[in-house]
């Protein structure tokens, strides 16, 4: 069974065609151009969706090694995401498969995060736990089976991955932030400057303050020494990510705990950290739990783990129709 798979949530235009669940292709194409922006700029991703999604389907279709006519199926990633960006993928999704004759499955772009494990050699069984962390969403997933995914915690405003773009613009480094910070971290001290420990109830997440704590810290800095920040950002930034890191994982230690989960996972763009996928390592080795990270290829957003989580639905009958809309929220 080959399926094709489209992803256009946020800033990737991204195409990837499966055969019984396995990649054949993954082509991503990266908006480079809201870097001037330091920031995705909605309206412009959208028409540049527009522009590259026919290039891109074709090149996912032709590195396939398949035509168009072998396709059994055709996957999109219905939200959530930017409005104008899912209407690209959307709409190109239900033209190509009405005009083919094949079925539609819609999919959730958290859970596709979570799924793409099932693109890996080795997987998890279930039930297991997901941390899943990108630029929008931070969640606690407990995964029963691939049609079974449910929430037991997520954030209460900004997401990890908010919270280290934000991070990096206020330190003046480039966008997306988030891979600069952790670059930058490798050479700082991660006690050098304290962060405070946000307190939300159980498993739900909060990193707004911690941002804000980071542009207190350089602002009242600053005014003593003109030159702290240039002198201090890889401290500043190691022992930021810390802090983040140590949240994460200490929620995701509490809930493998108390639901008596022994396969643990990471999943997300942020699953992408040295210092969270190494952390998360050792984590999981003292508790005797297998742990679960996907290639990086499939942490960031792509098509294959669109593709996965609709082959699942495929096997289950699970289809969508020509009246599916976007959602921007989860």
């Amino acid at each position: 069974m080959h399926l094709l798979a489209i992803e256009s949530s946020c800033d990737e235009t991204a195409a990837a065609v499966l055969r019984d669940g396995k990649a054949l292709s993954n082509v991503v194409s990266s908006q480079l151009e809201h870097a001037d922006y330091g920031g995705v700029i909605p309206e412009l991703a959208s028409r540049l969706h527009q522009q590259n999604i026919v290039r891109v389907v074709n090149k996912a279709i032709a590195e396939a090694g398949i035509s168009q006519t072998d396709l059994d199926a055709i996957a999109f990633t219905r939200g959530p995401g930017l409005l104008g960006a899912l209407l690209v993928g959307v709409s190109f999704a239900k033209s190509f498969a009405y005009g083919l004759g094949i079925p539609l499955i819609e999919v959730n772009h958290m859970e596709a995060h979570v799924l793409a494990h099932f693109l890996m050699p080795k997987t998890p069984g279930f039930p297991f736990l997901c941390l899943t962390v990108s630029g929008g969403h931070t969640q606690l997933v407990l995964v029963r089976s691939a049609l079974e995914l449910g929430i037991i915690g997520e954030t209460i405003d900004d997401a990890a991955g908010e919270a280290f773009d934000k991070a990096a613009k206020l330190l003046g480094l480039p966008y997306p932030g988030g891979p600069h910070v952790d670059k930058m971290a490798q050479h700082g001290n991660p006690t050098a400057f304290v962060f405070p420990t946000p307190r939300v109830d159980r498993f739900a997440f909060s990193f707004s303050g911690l941002k804000t704590a980071l542009m207190y810290q350089v602002r009242d800095a600053t005014k003593v020494n003109p030159h702290f920040l240039e002198e201090n950002v890889a401290d500043l930034c190691a022992s930021y990510q810390a802090k983040i890191v140590t949240v994460l994982l200490e929620k995701l230690a509490d809930a493998a705990k108390e639901h008596r989960i022994k396969d643990i996972a990471i999943a997300g763009g942020v699953s992408a950290n040295s210092e969270l996928r190494q952390r998360f390592q050792a984590l999981c080795d003292r508790n005797g739990w297998q742990a679960f990270i996907p290639d990086f290829a499939y942490c960031t957003d792509n098509a294959a783990m669109i593709g996965i989580a609709g082959y699942h639905k495929f096997l289950a009958g699970k289809f969508s129709d020509l009246s599916a809309v976007p959602f921007t929220r989860s």
